[in-house]
């Protein structure tokens, strides 16, 4: 089988939060948008924010909790911008989770939840190459 992620659909309570958020916070386009959808090509897969009940009523399942740690990562090329993105993204709706520190591993790295809880790692890794479409290599 393929090793690829093709999607990944983020549930959110309410899609002009959640726009603010990705298109005034990142910076990022819209290819697609409805009214309880969302969608923003990404380097190699699309990202979707739709509204929780329908993804729940899509997937058959709900009243979903959020279980268990996990975190989206948005690698940047330096520590100055990994506190500027944390910042930025905190003024369109996120909430810092965790300022811009060096983690012992090496790097620098802080958290920033989106207005419907979901982590974000905010990250610079100088051994992890960001080519010019974005894609980011793994190194040690």
């Amino acid at each position: 089988m393929q090793q690829q992620v093709a999607v990944i659909t983020l549930g959110v309570a309410g899609l002009v939060r959640s726009k603010r958020f990705y298109v005034e916070g990142f910076g990022w386009t819209p290819v697609f948008e409805n009214e309880e959808i969302v969608f923003y090509q990404m380097n190699g897969f699309v990202l979707g924010t739709w509204l929780q009940a329908g993804l729940e009523a899509d997937m058959q399942r709900s009243g979903l909790a959020r279980g268990g740690a996990f975190a989206l990562a948005h690698n940047v090329g330096s520590e100055a911008e990994v506190r500027s993105v944390i910042n930025r993204l905190a003024g369109f709706g996120g909430k810092v989770l965790r300022p811009g520190d060096a983690p012992p591993h090496g790097g620098f790295r802080g958290y920033v939840a989106d207005p419907d809880d979901h982590a974000w790692e905010i990250a610079f890794n100088p051994a992890w190459p960001i080519d010019a479409e974005g894609h980011v290599t793994f190194g040690l």
